[in-house]
């Protein structure tokens, strides 16, 4: 179990579906998979290394999710819901 697990106040379901960060204003974009899902946030997975703001909007299926970075390790990134 990993310490993000262990700070979780839900807990999260498996999830693999395509999505993408977006910020700038929407003119950068990065392609990322959702991993997980739980009330409060996301488990991400960077396709390559790109920084990402602490905040942006995470599209899936077209609908636009604000959220905040909570933690990253290399290509693995929990968000929060804001």
């Amino acid at each position: 179990m990993t310490i993000e697990s262990e700070r979780r106040r839900t807990p999260r379901r498996r999830l693999l579906k395509s999505a993408k960060i977006v910020f700038n204003h929407k003119a950068s974009v990065v392609d990322c998979l959702v991993r997980s899902r739980n009330d409060t946030g996301f488990g991400l997975k960077l396709e390559g290394v790109a920084p990402i703001p602490d905040e942006f909007l995470l599209m899936i299926d077209g609908e636009q999710i604000p959220v905040a970075k909570i933690w990253q390790h290399g290509l693995n990134v929990g968000v929060a819901i804001v």
